[in-house]
């Protein structure tokens, strides 16, 4: 049994990265509940495992007595005497009280518990190792997937990176090495829990200030972050310093810088401008690739209106809207993208919109209102100039007896409002 305790507890030490003195304390612990069963309600009763040896032992201190009557908290004094030769009456000594069968019982205990006092010390360093790493990028193996989610080994500990965390067109596979960000250390069902992100948007920052000094120096600032996980993230850039230029610090020789980080996030787009104040200016970087033909501003609703041609309206809205989406994120100013009118629709708009105002100043269908605008007669004073006979040419599609009566009440109409 000692050579066992002595044999996990160097097995934890090295491969768990537990301390010897933690796993004793947590084993006595156990052990303390097992003799107390065994021994009795003893006088500061506790046991004791030897770090080196695994030697167990139970000691108490008993009060040394003429004669004996409660043997959990007394000793004789000739007992007293075979420990401690001057021993005298009163004395309180330090005692061995390791009962015969302890060994035995000792196993059973160790067996038992050892996997839950386990459980307890790494929870205990998991907090106070990670605590203070949340924020940080770590490197760990796929292990095992417990539903949507994913259970990821980080060499002493395990952590979860949960489904809502994981990036959409990512598929991992056991044995595979991943870089994630901690998220969070939470209190789970069973403990401390490890939280890590493929898909927060401050990986793709923490991934940048790891792979551009001038960023994790603050030479290079990072203004505004925008991110659609496994789609395209955009980050707007800025330095104080007038001859660095922030652009080209994060995209690096040739593009390495953001290559490798493209990498890292399995060909995820990144788009990286310039920082502006100019919120004009900052909308134009931000909508890129799309080309945008008018910008205007209504500050007080911080609401902006972009005008793009057909070639760039479905590049400035992006898959699924996103791009303008990234785009009002970065700006913080909601983002309305229009589509601009050809000239055949600026027609038709016109057209349609005289027609109505014919309609309802004629009171006549809407269909005769166009026949009538596409003819040239967008008005009533038109019709009411033109004489029947011309009305009739110019429309045949319309019967003449119909026109005979709308000229007619235009007249009429005309004749009132001037008398």
């Amino acid at each position: 049994m000692n050579q066992e305790i002595v044999a996990v507890m160097e097995y934890m030490e090295k491969e768990k990265g537990i301390k010897r003195e933690a796993l004793i304390e947590a084993m006595q612990a156990a052990l303390l509940a097992a003799a107390r069963k065994s021994f009795g309600p003893a006088r500061d009763l506790r046991v004791e495992i030897h770090p080196k040896t695994g030697r167990i032992s139970a000691r108490a201190r008993l009060e040394v007595v003429e004669r004996v009557i409660n043997p959990h908290d007394q000793i004789s004094l000739p007992k007293a005497r075979e420990i401690k030769p001057d021993a005298q009456v009163g004395e309180i000594l330090d005692v061995e009280v390791t009962p015969k069968d302890f060994g035995r019982i000792a196993a059973q205990v160790f067996k038992q518990t050892i996997n839950q006092a386990i459980k307890g010390i790494e929870r205990k360093m998991i907090l106070a190792e990670y605590k203070d790493r949340v924020g940080d990028v770590v490197t760990g193996t796929v292990r095992r997937f417990e539903r949507s989610d994913v259970v990821i080994d980080l060499g002493k500990f395990e952590a979860i990176m949960p489904a809502r965390e994981r990036v959409p067109t990512e598929e991992y596979s056991p044995g595979e090495r991943i870089r994630a960000y901690v998220l969070a250390v939470e209190e789970g069902p069973h403990g401390p829990q490890i939280i890590l992100s493929r898909s927060h948007p401050d990986f793709v920052r923490r991934l940048l200030e790891l792979e551009v000094s001038e960023v994790a120096d603050k030479t290079v600032e990072i203004k505004a972050l925008a991110r659609e996980p496994g789609y395209r993230t955009k980050i707007a850039v800025w330095s104080s310093k007038p001859k660095v230029d922030p652009v080209g610090a994060c995209v690096g020789v040739r593009g390495a810088r953001v290559k490798n980080i493209v990498r890292e996030l399995n060909n995820e787009k990144i788009d990286i401008f310039r920082w502006s104040p100019n919120i004009e200016e900052l909308a134009i970087e931000a909508l890129k690739p799309a080309r945008l033909k008018k910008i205007e501003l209504f500050p007080e609703e911080r609401r902006l209106r972009v005008t793009v041609d057909e070639e760039n309206y479905s590049l400035a809205l992006g898959r699924k809207g996103k791009n303008a989406w990234l785009a009002t994120k970065i700006v913080g100013w909601q983002i309305d993208i229009v589509r601009q009118q050809t000239a055949e629709e600026s027609f038709a708009a016109q057209l349609a919109r005289a027609a109505e105002e014919l309609a309802q100043a004629l009171n006549i269908e809407p269909g005769i209102a166009e026949v009538l605008v596409r003819a040239g007669f967008v008005s009533p004073e038109a019709i009411a100039e033109a004489d029947e006979e011309d009305l009739a040419a110019a429309v045949p599609s319309l019967d003449p007896a119909l026109i005979q009566k709308i000229r007619g009440a235009v007249v009429r109409k005309a004749e009132l409002s001037n008398s």
